[in-house]
């Protein structure tokens, strides 16, 4: 049994994870991004040519947005890759921004619904049969943290 059929046709993502643009030979400067579908699932969404979508595309973190996805080459062995159907400019909505009222009450509750609290497990299940390679891991216990101070030259944390 395949994790996600092989076309989801208006895809419903809740943006969580965007990397920082990276150039490609292929596909010039290129985004991945992942998020939870409306059923829980991940689903990666790869290539997203962030910076040439239109300015009213460009989503956030915590954006909902909708999607024609198809599944990514099979060359990309991770059930959950997917990339868009057709132009992604031409194709994409943004629905609405699930924002932190309520203490971020929302963004858990959906986010928060299949968590590991074992690296070991995750790490099983991605060698395993299902591939796993997107997941929630909430740590079992924080054992140490440490910052570091940006430096004043007009950049921002976050």
């Amino acid at each position: 049994m395949s994790y996600l059929p092989k076309e989801i046709l208006k895809a419903k993502v809740l943006i969580t994870v965007k990397t920082y643009p990276q150039p490609s030979d292929f596909h010039g400067e290129i985004v991945c991004t992942a998020g939870l579908l409306e059923n829980s699932k991940w689903v990666r969404i790869y290539p997203v040519p962030f910076r040439l979508l239109s300015e009213y595309n460009k989503f956030e973190k915590f954006n909902w947005i909708e999607i024609n996805l198809k599944k990514h080459r099979k060359t990309d062995f991770r059930p959950e890759t997917y990339s868009p159907k057709s132009d992604i400019d031409q194709d994409l909505k943004i629905i609405s921004k699930l924002g932190t009222e309520n203490n971020w009450q929302l963004r858990k509750e959906i986010v928060l619904k299949d968590v590991f609290t074992s690296f070991n497990e995750l790490i099983e299940l991605s060698l395993g049969e299902e591939k796993k390679s997107l997941a929630t891991l909430k740590p079992k216990e924080i054992i140490d943290f440490f910052g570091k101070k940006l430096k004043e030259n007009g950049l921002k944390n976050g």
